[in-house]
C-alpha cells in the first residue's frame, strides 16, 4: 500500500506491521520513521541490514521465538537494500503481530522486488520520498519561524534555505542552532543569519560537544584548533551543551533507578537518533547525575561571565569545554 509523505500524519496503523520508507531525501525519511514510532507501541531496536544478512538465523529467532512475558517490538533496519528482500518476505509470510518492522532503504528501481512487494499488498505500508525543492524547504522554514512566532523577513528565510544546498537536514540542524541563539529574543535579521549560518564551516557543534562530553581530549582540541569559531558562536556552543547535559539528566529523572543504559537510550521519549545512540550511552556511563547537575550550574555561570566579558567570549568558552573535555 503506497502512502504519500503528506498523508502519514494522518494515518493510523493499527493493522499494518510492516513499513518501508525509500529515496535519496534522508531528512523527510527521519521525519517520516519518527512519525510512524509515535504511532507505535513497543521497545525500539535498530539493526543494519549487513548485520541481520551475515546472521539470518539469530534474527530470524528474535522474531518468531519470543517469549509471553516479551514487550511489543519495533525494529528499525537501516541501509536496506534489494539484498534484505528474502528475509523480510519470509517474516512477512510467518504472520507475526506483536512486532512492528520498519524498512529504512535508499533509492530502489521499479523492478524491485522488495518495492513490489511493498507496494502490492495492502497489509505493507510503503512510503517513497523524492528530493526537496527550493519551495518546500521555504515552507519548512516558514512554518518553524511562525510555531515559534520570531519575525524574520522574507529576504532572511531565502538567504537561510539557499545556504542549505536544498539539504533538509541541513535546514533542520540550521533552525536548531538558530532556535538556540534566539533565547528570549523575538526577532531575527539578516546579519545575525550571516553569521550563524557561518557555522556549517566550521565541524558541527553538536560533534564539538558531544567529542567534550565524551571526554575525549584530543579529539575536541583538534576540533577547536580546526577550526574557525567566532565570538558571536560562543553563547551557541554553550546553550548546545545545556540542551546536551539536560538530555541526560532528564534520561535520568525519567527512568530513576534504572541504571540499564541500552534501555534509558532506547526508551528515550522524544526517541534518540541511531547514529547518536552509542554516545549517548557512553556519556551516561561517564556522568553521573549528580556530576551532570553540578555540569549545568558551571554551564549557567560560564554563560553569565560571558556576557560580562564578551570581548573573550571564545577564551572562556574553550576554558570550559577543555576542562569538561578532560578525565577526571
Amino acid at each position: 500500500m503506497i502512502i504519500k509523505t503528506f498523508e502519514i500524519d494522518k494515518k493510523k496503523f493499527d493493522k499494518q506491521n510492516f513499513f518501508l520508507v525509500y529515496g535519496e531525501n534522508e531528512g523527510l525519511k527521519k521525519e517520516i520513521i519518527q512519525t510512524i514510532k509515535k504511532n507505535l507501541n513497543g521497545v525500539v531496536e535498530n539493526f543494519d541490514e549487513t548485520q541481520i544478512n551475515n546472521d539470518k538465523q539469530t534474527f530470524y529467532e528474535k522474531i518468531f521465538n519470543r517469549s509471553l512475558f516479551e514487550k511489543e517490538k519495533i525494529i528499525i533496519i537501516n541501509r536496506c537494500s534489494e539484498k534484505i528482500y528474502e528475509v523480510i518476505e519470509n517474516i512477512v509470510e510467518g504472520k507475526i503481530s506483536d512486532i512492528k518492522i520498519i524498512l529504512n532503504a535508499s533509492v530502489l528501481e521499479k523492478k524491485s522486488k522488495l518495492r513490489n512487494m511493498f507496494e502490492k499488498r495492502s497489509e505493507l505500508v510503503i512510503v517513497p520520498t523524492y528530493k526537496d525543492t527550493s519551495i518546500t524547504l521555504l515552507e519548512i522554514a516558514k512554518k518553524f519561524f511562525y510555531n515559534y512566532k520570531i519575525s524574520i523577513s522574507q529576504e532572511t528565510i531565502n538567504l537561510l534555505v539557499n545556504r542549505c544546498n536544498g539539504n533538509r537536514g541541513h535546514l533542520k540542524s540550521e533552525l536548531d542552532k538558530i532556535l538556540v541563539y534566539m533565547n528570549d529574543k523575538k526577532s531575527v535579521n539578516l546579519e545575525e543569519i550571516y553569521k550563524l549560518t557561518n557555522l556549517s564551516e566550521n565541524y558541527a557543534i553538536n560533534e564539538l560537544v558531544d567529542t567534550s562530553l565524551s571526554k575525549n581530549a584530543q579529539r575536541t582540541s583538534e576540533i577547536i584548533n580546526e577550526s574557525n569559531y567566532k565570538s558571536e558562536e560562543a553563547i551557541i556552543i554553550l546553550r548546545t551543551f545545556l540542551q546536551k547535559a539536560k538530555r541526560l539528566l532528564n534520561l535520568y529523572e525519567t527512568h530513576d533507578g534504572n541504571l540499564n543504559y541500552d534501555n534509558l537510550v532506547n526508551n528515550c521519549v522524544p526517541p534518540i537518533f541511531w547514529k547518536d545512540k552509542p554516545i549517548i550511552k557512553k556519556q551516561l556511563e561517564i556522568w553521573s547525575k549528580l556530576k551532570i547537575k553540578n555540569l549545568i550550574m558551571k554551564i549557567n555561570k560560564t554563560e553569565i561571565y560571558i556576557k560580562k566579558n564578551s570581548s573573550i567570549s571564545l577564551m572562556l568558552v574553550f576554558n570550559f569545554i577543555y576542562e569538561t573535555s578532560n578525565k577526571s
